[in-house]
């Protein structure tokens, strides 16, 4: 039976919110406040007192239903959210790394009134980012949002951990409603140390682990990585999801090719078993091809410019990979497949991506862009990637 009381304020009532971060903390007893800025979406988890979570995997279908849960308005009701945060024992979020600074303010208010002899406030952001909650607490901590003098104390009423999470959750269908359809497979891997003194939440489904930077930079490099390189060759070969993609002998090529680059970083860096790795990257392979996910690839390679940055899925890898002279020649081939990713409808990065590209040399692109100095390894390989997209589009 769950203990009553126990409550949980996730930020972000998007698919992921509610099908996979809500749907774990509503198994694990915890009654869920959404907190959102859409007022319609708002409304309608209101007005609905139960949706379902669809899982979709090879050997079929299984359903569950979610119930015990409201919704906010952090636009319109502030305060009542701000007293929501102050009595709850977790706050989660799913919005995207770069609206963390967005949601900080209010979540810094409500962790100011909450008593120091509570237990502190678990603070776990679900993001596709590495170090998205020490992200988050910067932006908590700072002079801005929590009164410098304060800091000091901070640590009695909120505590920070990163998490990394790894589940697919496609595009839904136009009549879907609250209800979420994702995939079966899920992980989600959560640093327990800063919470060893005052008690891990019990939260079902989260592997609790010492040393995370393993598991986060094993999803990004693998899962992220696959899923973008199939996504942005699929673009630009014209297929429609990244299923059909993946039917394409020489695109699964380059995934495959990619995928082993990284697998070779992996390994090399933290000391992975190999044979462990090659298993994990054929059940990604497996993964992002699943035709029951119907994932546009328009979709899956939206926001170019923060995928083509420094620490993400493409440049992290590659830029480290060529520092110790190990080969990245697909890794470069799905660079230069996103920087083609431009003026895509419904994506502003990838309008931005191709004013940077007309107005920018190819050393400028790379720097911004990439954040790459003219001294590493991997710099001549991006300058001439970035050179030759952008002669092609003079000649179009």
């Amino acid at each position: 039976m769950a203990v009553m009381g126990k409550k949980a304020v996730h930020f972000g009532a998007g698919n992921i919110g509610r099908g996979f971060v809500a749907c774990f903390l509503h198994n694990s007893g915890y009654e869920v406040v959404f907190a959102d800025v859409n007022g319609d979406l708002i409304d309608t988890i209101n007005a609905t007192p139960s949706y379902k979570v669809i899982e979709v995997g090879s050997e079929g279908t299984s359903e569950s239903t979610i119930t015990n849960y409201r919704a906010i308005n952090s636009r319109t009701h502030e305060e009542d959210l701000i007293e929501e945060i102050r009595t709850a024992e977790v706050v989660t979020c799913s919005v995207g790394p770069n609206i963390l600074k967005f949601i900080a303010p209010v979540i810094a208010k409500g962790i100011d009134r909450r008593a120091d002899d509570q237990t502190p406030l678990h603070v776990i952001a679900c993001e596709n980012a590495i170090g998205a909650t020490d992200n988050l607490a910067g932006f908590i901590k700072d002079a801005k949002n929590t009164d410098p003098a304060r800091l000091d104390t901070h640590h009695l009423r909120a505590r920070y951990a990163n998490s990394a999470i790894d589940r697919i959750v496609p595009a839904q269908a136009p009549n879907a409603g609250l209800d979420v359809t994702l995939e079966k497979f899920f992980e989600w891997v959560v640093d327990k140390t800063p919470f060893e003194d005052i008690g891990i939440p019990s939260i079902e489904g989260i592997n609790w682990v010492d040393n995370l930077a393993p598991f986060i930079e094993r999803k990004l490099y693998t899962v992220n990585t696959g899923h973008a390189t199939a996504a942005y060759h699929g673009y630009n070969r014209r297929k429609r999801t990244v299923y059909d993609a993946l039917q394409d002998k020489q695109i699964m090529a380059e995934v495959r090719g990619a995928l082993t680059e990284t697998k070779n970083l992996l390994v090399a860096k933290h000391n992975i078993d190999e044979e462990a790795q090659l298993a994990y990257m054929n059940k990604i392979i497996k993964r992002i091809g699943n035709p029951h996910l119907e994932d546009a690839v328009e979709r899956v390679g939206r926001a170019p410019l923060r995928k083509l940055s420094r620490k993400e899925r493409f440049v992290g890898p590659a830029a480290e990979a060529a520092e110790n002279d190990m080969p990245i020649k697909y890794l470069l081939d799905a660079i230069e497949m996103t920087f083609r990713f431009q003026d895509v409808d419904g994506d502003d990065e990838s309008k931005e991506l191709s004013s940077i590209m007309s107005e920018n040399t190819p050393e400028d692109v790379v720097a911004k862009v990439c954040g790459i100095q003219a001294t590493e390894k991997i710099y001549p390989h991006l300058v001439e990637i970035v050179k030759r997209v952008q002669d092609d589009s003079q000649e179009e």
